[in-house]
């Protein structure tokens, strides 16, 4: 109880953690291989050393990097709309892809299966989702769909009215993709009046070999074994991806940082991870424990994953069900009072996702959940932006965060085994 108190009490008294929130939203939305990216890794390279005394290590991630080109939908005879490409998908020939549209609404499993006949060459239109709610079907998902039902192109429209635009990821880079875009709400409404009617979608991308860094500083504790405080480093390029991930990177540096100096008392270290290019695919979290010799990834013991953890008063864990994961959160509520929600269903979506298919006990801590009032319905869109993170939530998230990776630092964690995560990762 006093190591929590004494690294609450810092977090709580500290003025960095609202200056290092606004320098990285002032940095841009570190869409990955941008300039904004770049500033934002070298930005938090000096951070995490600073906070943490330890030599940050970076470790270079190369990938089939894409850049943005423009795009735009124009309905025949009507005035055209701005789009955004999704990321990775492919470009349509030049002059456009001209096709009717079909509006699947929301775009369920049961809506394209009942209209599995009137896909095939028609572009499909869904609906984008407030992503942290129950029973919520992710875009990329959608994606898949649309492309295994034989459509042309896919397209999601913003949740929200206010002409803002929706981005995110689609394909993978290979030939089997189908062009893709975000549009806005108005953008929908207006195609889904004329039924059948065609449209010209224009998406233009361009596919570049790259290279990321995943950022880490271990700080040691009595035992080999480390707990893992991560976070996701890049965002997208419509606002300043304040909440997703501004929130998480800063909460993670704050948390750090009033941990250093208790850290080496406890049985397990502590590795702080930011981790690039998890917007594409959660890449530089996959790859970066691939490559870890077989020694190394056996001595992390949990992970705490921080995403999304401001822009909503209330704090949830992901624990997609792991009785280490959960006893862990029950114990952290059960003696400091912090009423984290817990959701148990896997969700895939984020790097945590990555530890507990290497067997590692994972959480994702994140804010909003069946919430879609709250700031976080902004997210992929130009909305996500640093007005809607109040600096508490910051300080709050910092502290949960800090009170469980104190608590996994002494806890019974037992791996996962195979049996376990082909249980966890199929409840969804």
């Amino acid at each position: 109880m006093r190591d929590f108190e004494s690294a609450a009490g810092r977090i709580w008294s500290s003025r960095a953690i609202v200056d290092d929130f606004r320098t990285l939203c002032s940095l841009g939305g570190r869409f990955a291989g941008t300039e904004s990216e770049r500033q934002a890794r070298d930005f938090l390279a000096v951070r995490l050393a600073e906070a943490t005394g330890g030599t940050v290590r970076r470790e270079a991630i190369p990938y089939r990097g894409w850049e943005r080109g423009p795009a735009r939908l124009a309905p025949a005879g009507g005035a055209s709309f701005p789009a955004c490409a999704l990321v990775r998908s492919p470009s349509t020939p030049p002059g456009g892809l001209r096709a009717p549209v079909f509006d699947l609404g929301r775009g369920t499993p049961a809506d394209f299966t009942l209209a599995a006949e009137r896909i095939p060459g028609r572009i499909v239109l869904v609906r984008h989702e407030y992503m942290l709610a129950a029973g919520h079907i992710h875009r990329r998902r959608k994606y898949e769909m649309a492309k295994a039902a034989g459509a042309a192109g896919f397209l999601i429209a913003c949740h929200l009215p206010g002409g803002l635009l929706v981005t995110g990821s689609s394909g993978a880079g290979t030939g089997e993709d189908i062009p893709a875009a975000g549009i806005s709400h108005e953008a929908a409404a207006a195609i889904a009046d004329r039924p059948g009617a065609e449209v010209t979608l224009e998406v233009a991308g361009r596919f570049v070999e790259r290279s990321a860094e995943n950022l880490f500083v271990d700080i040691p504790g009595r035992t080999e074994e480390k707990v893992v405080l991560s976070a996701h480093l890049d965002g997208h390029h419509l606002a300043a991806s304040a909440i997703d991930n501004g929130s998480g990177l800063i909460a993670v540096l704050a948390a750090a940082a009033a941990l250093g100096d208790i850290v080496p008392g406890r049985r397990r270290g502590l590795r702080v991870a930011l981790f690039n290019i998890e917007e594409w695919a959660l890449l530089g979290s996959r790859d970066h424990l691939a490559a870890l010799a077989a020694a190394e990834r056996a001595a992390l013991a949990f992970n705490v994953y921080l995403d999304s953890v401001a822009g909503a008063p209330r704090l949830a864990a992901l624990t997609s069900g792991i009785a280490a994961v959960e006893s862990t959160v029950g114990a952290v509520n059960a003696e400091h009072g912090l009423g984290i929600q817990v959701h148990r269903p896997f969700m895939g979506n984020s790097d945590h996702a990555n530890f507990i298919r290497a067997g590692i006990p994972a959480l994702r801590l994140c804010c909003g959940l069946d919430d879609p009032g709250c700031n976080l319905r902004f997210l992929l869109t130009e909305g996500d932006t640093a007005d809607k993170v109040d600096p508490l939530e910051l300080k709050a998230a910092a502290a949960a965060a800090a009170a469980l990776v104190l608590a996994a630092s002494e806890a019974d964690l037992p791996r996962l085994s195979r049996q376990e995560i082909e249980r966890v990762t199929a409840a969804i």
